[in-house]
């Protein structure tokens, strides 16, 4: 993202801390892109056998793999908390600071849809929040 900091509408940072709500991940139909090193990562974790967490949580899509989501929208590893929060993907490690997202204030006020996670904790320069959406690979 070749953004001069002074151009941007958070030139001055934003406040982020996860509260953990899983706002984000219920709720809407949508895709979790995933890695291989992420599906080997997260099945790791849940201490499962890689071929078994992707029977159970991965899905083939067009253009990549993304993990699987109930019909009411909820992500296949919310249950009651997200499951692999310590290792979880990068697309949810880097919300809400996606490229898409960070084009306006609407934009942004439409990426993290009321999250209670923004404007609280730790102030993310705008540096760090152009580094963050930069790294993502799938926006």
């Amino acid at each position: 993202m070749e953004t001069r900091t002074r151009d941007v509408w958070f030139a001055r940072g934003i406040r982020f801390q996860c509260q953990l709500c899983g706002k984000c991940c219920r709720g809407e139909p949508g895709y979790v892109w995933l890695s291989a090193e992420e599906i080997t990562r997260m099945a790791q974790h849940l201490t499962m056998p890689r071929d078994q967490f992707a029977r159970e949580y991965v899905r083939r899509v067009d253009v990549g793999l993304s993990l699987k989501e109930r019909p009411d929208g909820d992500c296949v590893l919310w249950k009651g908390k997200c499951t692999v929060y310590a290792c979880r993907p990068s697309q949810c490690r880097t919300f809400p600071f996606w490229k898409h997202g960070l084009t306006s204030e609407a934009a942004f006020a439409a990426v993290h849809r009321g999250c209670p996670g923004v404007g609280k904790g730790r102030l993310y320069t705008c540096e760090e929040i152009l580094a963050i959406a930069s790294a993502r690979r799938d926006t």
